[in-house]
């Protein structure tokens, strides 16, 4: 049985040269030819195959993207009857929440409404003043202090029939106190408002 020698083998590199490769003992160029074909491999998956690893991994990324946008497109495409018609109903209400809202020449009309809601009521006004305008982003508050003169049930009644009124009123800072010992009845202090859209100001 044949030992392999360590020494004889490694006395093979010794004294190389590398302008004289042809002349070098087999075993030399063996470990030459493995060597370079490492760094040919090495060299090659950096340079040539991990880029395409990770052009193939933005591919994929792309692919499952366009995907998802090609099910929502569809989706779209495919209800694009029913978002218009509910597009249509949605156009409709708002502007039908606009008509309830009072233009610049309406707002005075409403202090007579309120007026009439009280005394059929059976209220007595005390209070019923416009305060100055509070400007929003696409609306206009119109504040109006309000205090009148009467009972539990005359109360529910105004708010009640203010709720009912055609235009937009919301009744805000409720506050009932009793009147001195030489007036019978309660005292309701509150702040009604009503909107105006914006583009209905004549400026």
């Amino acid at each position: 049985m044949m030992s392999f020698d360590m020494s004889q083998f490694a006395d093979q590199f010794s004294g190389l040269e590398m302008d004289n490769v042809a002349q070098w003992p087999p075993a030399a160029k063996a470990v030459l030819g493995i060597f370079l074909a490492a760094v040919v491999l090495f060299l090659g998956f950096f340079l040539l195959i991990s880029d395409k690893i990770d052009h193939l991994d933005r591919a994929v990324a792309e692919e499952a993207t366009l995907k998802s946008q090609y099910q929502t497109k569809y989706h779209v495409a495919a209800n694009l009857e029913l978002f218009k018609a509910q597009m249509k109903e949605t156009e409709l209400m708002f502007a039908n929440q606009l008509k309830s809202l009072p233009n610049s020449h309406e707002t005075p009309g409403l202090l007579d409404d309120i007026t009439f809601v009280g005394t059929t009521s059976s209220l007595d006004f005390v209070k019923l003043n416009w305060q100055p305008e509070i400007t929003r982003e696409i609306y206009v508050e119109l504040p109006i202090d309000i205090e009148v003169i009467g009972s539990y049930h005359d109360f529910g009644h105004f708010v009640s029939k203010i709720a009912g009124l055609p235009r937009i009123v919301t009744l805000h800072n409720f506050s009932i106190n009793k009147l001195n010992q030489s007036k019978d009845g309660l005292s309701l202090k509150l702040q009604a408002k009503t909107y105006r859209y914006k583009e209905s100001n004549p400026q």
